[in-house]
């Protein structure tokens, strides 16, 4: 892109990768909630593989936040706190899974339209955070996908042979699709 290319100045095109890095977090901010609060219902329904995956994920979801947060600081700019939309409560386990396919798909098509913001207002180090980022989401969509589709054609044979597993994440601090990666 040449540089006669980008319009406004300087501060308005931070302030418009700030503002779509804000909405980012913020989606951010409503999956760690959804997914923590599906973490413990699924926990207390007693499918710990499947919360202890929840919780893992939610640890992405976190350290999202707060790498979104992190550059919107660099740039100058306030981090928000508020969440994109409230969790769902109470979810069915046969549409939990569903849902978060949904939301994780949605949430690859909004960075997707995030990054080329960024790249539109001159801004690399943005569009290279939306570009790894996009890659651990679509790591979440496959496996709520994939669980999904397991309980969609298995039903309960699905759900009965992950009941009483152990929901322990053990010593993982780097959450699921980092966890993926070294597996």
């Amino acid at each position: 892109m040449e540089i006669s290319k980008l319009t406004g100045s300087k501060e308005e095109r931070r302030a418009k990768v700030i503002e779509v890095l804000n909405k980012a977090r913020s989606m951010e901010l409503h999956a760690i909630s959804q997914y923590m609060n599906q973490h413990y219902g699924l926990d207390d329904m007693d499918y710990g593989e499947l919360a202890a995956n929840q919780k893992l994920i939610a640890i992405d979801e976190m350290r999202h936040a707060e790498m979104f947060a992190e550059r919107i600081k660099e740039l100058g700019g306030e981090p928000t706190t508020d969440l994109a939309q409230k969790p769902q409560l109470n979810q069915d386990v046969a549409t939990m899974f569903t849902f978060d396919a949904d939301l994780e798909d949605n949430t690859v098509d909004v960075y997707n339209q995030f990054l080329l913001v960024c790249r539109e207002n001159g801004d690399s180090v943005s569009v290279k955070l939306f570009e790894q980022i996009i890659d651990e989401e679509q790591v979440h969509f496959n496996h709520f996908d994939n669980v999904a589709d397991h309980i969609k054609n298995l039903g309960d044979v699905y759900l009965s042979k992950l009941a009483g597993t152990s929901a322990s994440t053990g010593g993982y601090g780097k959450g699921f699709s980092l966890n993926q990666s070294s597996v």
